[in-house]
């Protein structure tokens, strides 16, 4: 058997708003009803009412971890106005977690703005840091006893959608959520929004620090963006727009959050769509469980040492077989990247849940599926599966 260094992190993750329900404050919910071709997520998985059950069968499967985000917009629903009894919902769900030996992995920010925010200039506004940094100096006040905190889930893909809400209001963008076939290669995000987002995250890394016992760092999307021949020098460029100017402003944190699902090709006019396989994900990327191994492998050299959590890896798929071989082979190769010497903490599965995919309800990637009428849960073959390799610590 495989095994896992000690203490290893075992768990699921999730958004706010992808499973919450009624996030009607942010601005993501502002643009479900303006994007055509976007279904709502309404109640989601109304998970802000039956958290105490998704963390219990976590728990029960064997798994030891969660991490869940915090809405800023339920924290902050107007500019300096604090809800007290939103900051004390958020706290009874890292005590739940910690009453069931679950260790809590806290996002601060995960991708949805308040809607005041947005009206603001969003991130690229006067006062986007100033405002973070009064958002996250409040909600320290809640996290004793969280031993790990992400300030940003996937910069990298928050600065892309920030440049397409730019071409949205302009006109020269439509929602990829309409298209079909080929699933398209979103453009890389404008260098100027990534280094404001690294300003923004280190702006509050020693905020997490000073006030909370915390390891802290930040999550960032990996491609695993692989070169063709003629193709290196285009792979430097776009790998840098997209991953390494994020990985390098981890360089000082306590962890970085690699978050891998497949890879793609570059060649040298840029990156190569997914071609139109049968065995593409219900989101249209490549079934590619070898492309967590060479995540990992490229965020512990870029970012030079930093302890790794795998703080999301999945697919989206209709079946559960499917989602068990891709997730062994994965775990199969990260565990060579331990062997080989890398310093990983942990592995979080995306999702917990059958979740809102941001614009999407077809794509499953949950290890529980989730009536959408009556709520209800029914975990599947998956959860027990990789709860049995949690209490192992083992492949």
């Amino acid at each position: 058997m495989t095994t896992f260094p000690d203490g290893f992190l075992w768990g699921a993750a999730t958004a706010p708003h992808q499973i919450e329900g009624n996030n009607v404050n942010n601005d993501f919910w502002a643009a479900e009803g303006a994007m055509p071709g976007m279904e709502r997520s309404g109640d989601a998985c109304d998970s802000y009412h039956r958290y105490a059950e998704d963390m219990r069968l976590l728990a029960d499967a064997g798994l030891n971890s969660y991490r869940f985000g915090i809405e800023w917009a339920r924290i902050e629903p107007e500019p300096g106005l604090i809800s007290r009894a939103e900051l004390a919902h958020y706290r009874r769900m890292i005590d739940t977690a910690l009453d069931l030996g679950l260790t809590p992995v806290v996002t601060l920010h995960h991708f949805t703005n308040p809607r005041w925010f947005a009206a603001e200039g969003g991130w690229m506004g006067e006062r986007a840091i100033d405002r973070f940094r009064a958002y996250t100096e409040t909600v320290t006040g809640i996290l004793d006893g969280v031993p790990w905190v992400c300030t940003m889930n996937e910069p990298n893909m928050l600065a892309i959608m920030t440049m397409m809400a730019r071409l949205a209001a302009s006109g020269e963008w439509q929602s990829p959520t309409v298209d079909t076939g080929e699933r398209p290669v979103l453009p890389s995000p404008d260098p100027a929004i990534g280094r404001r987002l690294v300003e923004a995250h280190h702006a509050v890394r020693d905020i997490v620090r000073e006030r909370t016992g915390a390891k802290v760092g930040w999550t960032i999307a990996n491609q695993a963006l692989v070169a063709r021949p003629g193709g290196e020098e285009k792979l430097r460029e776009v790998r840098y727009a997209r991953e390494d100017l994020y990985l390098d402003g981890a360089k000082g944190d306590d962890f970085v959050g690699v978050q891998s699902y497949s890879s793609m090709w570059v060649n040298e006019n840029g990156i190569e769509p997914h071609p139109v396989h049968p065995d593409n994900t219900l989101v249209g990327t490549a079934y590619r469980p070898d492309a967590l191994a060479m995540a990992v492998r490229h965020t512990w050299e870029r970012a030079e040492g930093v302890p790794i959590v795998v703080t999301e890896n999945g697919m989206a798929t209709n079946d559960d077989e499917r989602r068990i071989a891709y997730t062994k082979a994965a775990l199969e190769g990260l565990a060579e990247t331990v062997a080989d010497g890398v310093d990983v903490r942990g592995y979080l599965h995306w999702s917990l849940l059958d979740n809102y995919e941001w614009g999407h309800w077809a794509p499953t990637f949950g290890l529980i599926a989730v009536d959408r009428e009556t709520f209800v849960r029914t975990p599947k073959p998956s959860l027990a599966w990789l709860g049995s390799i949690a209490r192992r610590n083992g492949i």
